[in-house]
């Protein structure tokens, strides 16, 4: 009786565990462990691969990243003269082509010595004309008259002289008088000369040394007028290359002077990408190498570069703890690396970076 009132007692589960037991005394071992050994394979698991990762950080190579910049070659247009800003046809971030009109600049001093020399040309000119021409025939004929009465009144003189002569040796005329026929003679004489001298300079002409003076002048003249005008051309400043506006230093109606930059434009069609890296990373560089950059900028847009040109000469020292590491001092080389495929997004200023180590 007291057998039946215990099994009355148990529970439900205790009845169907009691059920079960026969069951399970049938099955095998192993298979009775199995739901034991689970979490222990699951843990080891676990600590083998965070013993695998920890050692793959350990020994995995560290990644260099090497910063750079993007540039392109920049023109700081200055004008050569001085003068008041006229006009300035362009605005920031406009694109211009070649030969394009920048700035024009007024200057009435410039322009009235290019008149002056203008007009010293045509009276040198003038004079050269006149020179190759010769002498005219009025002139020639009005000194061969001269040249005839000079030679009359030598005869005239010659004449007198005589007679006086004559009269002096009788003692019929004073002294005096034969003195004065005498020097009347010799001046008609000279004046015979001088007439005979002109009468041959106008039927000669011009001498060689005289056409040469007027050759002269009449470059001299050329050469004002070429200077001249070579200020005036440089009073309108144009656009070297076809480029872009990237700032305007002066405004219309300001006084400029020759050197002082009025505008600058960037060349967007030669942009490259500048780095600056320590001589132990150069030595394994070369022209003509090619890599992968990142543009930030662009979404991380990878860009594939060549590389162009490389320093000469190291620029300054990378530092590094030369008293802790027993090491020293790397100098730093200038890279310019060009892409190699155009980027029209890419702009002066962008960054760029990539893992030296990974670099192809």
């Amino acid at each position: 009786m007291s057998n039946t009132v215990q099994f009355e007692a148990e529970s439900a589960p205790e009845a169907a565990t009691r059920r079960e037991l026969p069951e399970a005394k049938n099955q095998p071992i192993e298979k009775r462990h199995r739901p034991e050994r689970a979490p222990s394979i699951i843990v080891g698991l676990v600590v083998a691969a965070v013993a695998g990762l920890s050692i793959w950080y350990l020994v995995r190579p560290q990644p260099l990243l090497v910063q750079g910049e993007v540039d392109a070659t920049r023109f700081d247009i200055a004008a050569r003269v001085d003068g008041r800003v006229a006009e300035i046809p362009v605005v920031r971030g406009q694109n211009v082509a070649a030969n394009a009109v920048l700035v024009r600049i007024d200057n009435p001093e410039t322009i009235a010595k290019h008149q002056q020399a203008v007009a010293a040309k045509i009276v040198a000119e003038a004079q050269l004309a006149n020179i190759n021409v010769g002498t005219r025939a009025e002139v020639i004929a009005a000194r061969k008259a001269a040249l005839e009465r000079a030679q009359a009144s030598v005869v005239l003189a010659q004449k007198t002289y005589d007679r006086v002569s004559q009269l002096a040796e009788h003692g019929n005329a004073p002294i005096a008088r034969l003195d004065q026929a005498t020097d009347s003679l010799h001046e008609s004489q000279r004046a015979v000369d001088q007439a005979q001298s002109a009468y041959d300079q106008a039927v000669n002409g011009y001498t060689r040394e005289e056409h040469e003076i007027a050759e002269a002048n009449v470059g001299k003249a050329i050469a004002d007028i070429k200077a001249a005008q070579s200020i005036i051309d440089q009073m309108v400043i144009y656009a070297p290359v076809a480029s872009q506006v990237y700032r305007r230093n002066v405004e219309p109606s300001e006084y400029v002077s020759p050197g002082v930059p009025l505008v600058t434009l960037i060349n967007l069609d030669d942009m490259w990408v500048h780095f600056d890296l320590r001589e132990d990373l150069v030595r394994t560089l070369k022209i003509g190498d090619r890599f992968d950059v990142r543009i930030p900028a662009l979404s991380d847009r990878r860009i594939t570069v060549e590389v162009k040109l490389i320093a000469t000469k190291g620029e300054y020292a990378s530092w590094r703890a030369t008293r802790a590491t027993g090491d020293f001092d790397l100098r730093t080389f200038s890279i310019r690396a060009y892409p190699v495929d155009k980027v029209p997004e890419l702009r002066p200023g962008m960054s760029a970076y990539m893992d030296w180590q990974q670099r192809r």
